[in-house]
């Protein structure tokens, strides 16, 4: 029995103490070992095992320890009869729930019509969609997701270690309510602003759960259904998602070669939403003249901008353009960046940058939220940026993404002609424009049965809207190269070509 109990918790992520431990743990936790019972000595369960008897010694104490196994002087450990107490009791659970739903079902009894409650439907609307097992396939061409091979795991694990000291833990174990933490602030304001060329006071910044929890508390704080809000087509998806499920007044503009005109189709409008430093998904940069200009029509025009500078850490060609922030003099720019896109991007770490008034309101949001992102989080990211990891690998990134760049640009001009790529001067993706009449979902669908995942273009434009100039919105697609070595990235465009050919 405890062989084939143990074999139901085996982990190469967790020691064998861990995994006897885990398995105990369940045995009791799931009455599999009743209140009272005896458990084998540690010699015996080590042999059953095929392990260590002091290795089941220590994880014996530990759960004694805890409160699971209580210790009798020559008798052995047994399962504490009080660890179930407090328990409610009799709850069906997993088979049984479901059956207890369908006889509600079967009975008339009146259940909700959520479909009718719903305010918003958020699974309806159009979203980037990228297949849970993505790692399984040999050329994932997607934007934005994780990179073993660039993530700093010693660094890391340093930072989050310094992180659990005894004086550490009394800085983030309490609730901040309203507060961040202040080293990561202090960082942000003098290690990561600078970078593009904004400076802000401790006042005017507040961590969020990522860029796109950024958005929704701007979303949530500043629009209702009669704000006007001026959006780039193409834009990022979850962005018009967010600001459409608030006002039904969004206005789609096109961009160009220089990203967002700014042109009298601004008027009117209370915000302009704007990703100038990468437009997306185009990748486009707005030149520092329309930067200004846009700035000088929000002031005569009196509308706010959200900047969404979503890869500021990331540029590879050429100076970076400062931030439309870093040329804000009038408070009209709410700044919106992310710290762990290209670390990370499971720890969630942005931040908005505004007018210490309006960050105020945002962090009472927030409040009402979550609180506060996790405060353990902050602080092992602020020891990280402090420590020189941080800016470090922003180096290692920059180097990496550029080669992929140029690996990736030099395939599509190689195997498939025909494709038209933008160029790229930084970031993590390549915006490609196909023939008129290529259908990329059908593509998509090809290339996945030869092992490559792209990104169809589609789902970034306005629903019946066309880009200006180009009704092939159908014909273009993203390739993301942040998850991608650069050993793979001829082969998956050849995979990617055969696939095109196919049809």
């Amino acid at each position: 029995m405890w062989d084939r109990l143990f074999a139901r918790h085996r982990d190469a992520k967790i020691g064998l103490q861990g995994q006897i431990r885990q398995m105990l743990v369940t045995a009791i936790l799931d009455e599999q070992l009743p209140g009272g019972s005896p458990l084998p000595s540690s010699r015996e369960l080590a042999e059953a095992l095929g392990v260590a008897r002091n290795t089941v010694v220590l994880a014996y104490q530990q759960l004694a320890d805890e409160g699971y196994l209580v210790s009798r002087e020559r008798s052995g450990h047994f399962v504490n009869p009080e660890i179930l107490r407090g328990r409610v009791r009799g709850a069906p659970a997993g088979p049984a729930a479901a059956s207890a739903a369908a006889n509600v079902v079967a009975l008339n009894r009146r259940v909700p019509d959520w479909s009718s409650r719903l305010r918003v439907q958020p699974t309806a609307q159009r979203n980037i969609v990228k297949p849970a097992d993505w790692q399984k396939y040999p050329y994932p061409f997607l934007y934005g997701q994780f990179d073993a091979s660039l993530f700093p795991t010693a660094d890391w694990r340093e930072c989050c270690m310094k992180a659990l000291s005894v004086l550490d833990i009394r800085d983030w174990a309490p609730d901040l309510i309203l507060r961040d933490d202040p080293d990561l602030v202090q960082q942000i304001r003098t290690r990561v602003l600078p970078r593009r060329g904004v400076w802000a006071a401790a006042d005017e910044i507040v961590v969020t759960v990522g860029a796109q929890h950024a958005l929704y508390l701007v979303a949530d704080l500043l629009v209702d259904a009669g704000t006007t809000v001026a959006l780039e087509n193409p834009c990022y998806p979850d962005a018009r998602n967010l600001f459409a499920s608030r006002t039904a007044q969004l206005r789609p503009i096109d961009v160009d070669a220089c990203g967002l005109p700014v042109d009298g189709r601004l008027a009117g409008c209370d915000y302009v939403y704007v990703t100038p430093s990468h437009q997306c998904p185009t990748t486009v940069t707005m030149p520092l003249e329309r930067r200004e200009a846009l700035l000088r029509d929000a002031e005569a025009h009196d509308y706010v901008v959200i900047e969404d500078d979503y890869e500021a850490e990331s540029v590879f060609e050429g100076e970076p353009t400062p931030a439309l922030k870093s040329l804000d003099r009038c408070d009209r720019v709410i700044y919106v960046g992310s710290l762990s896109k290209s670390f990370a991007p499971g720890l969630r770490l942005g931040y908005i940058v505004a007018s210490a008034e309006l960050v105020r309101e945002l962090r009472g949001l927030r409040r009402l939220m979550l609180r506060h992102p996790s405060a353990f989080v902050q602080r092992a990211f602020a020891l990280f940026v402090s420590l020189g990891h941080y800016d470090a690998l922003m180096r290692r990134t920059a180097q990496a993404y550029r080669q992929r760049a140029r690996v990736l640009l030099d395939s599509l001009a190689r195997h498939v002609p025909e494709l038209r790529a933008n160029p790229v001067a930084g970031g993590a993706s390549c915006w490609v424009q196909g023939p008129r009449g290529l259908d990329t979902e059908r593509l998509a669908e090809r290339a996945r049965a030869e092992g490559v995942l792209i990104e169809c273009g589609e789902v970034f434009f306005e629903s019946g809207a066309e880009p200006a100039g180009d009704p092939r919105s159908r014909a273009c697609f993203r390739l993301g190269y942040s998850a991608i070595n650069s050993e793979r990235i001829e082969p998956g465009i050849e995979a990617l070509a055969r696939a095109l050919r196919s049809s």
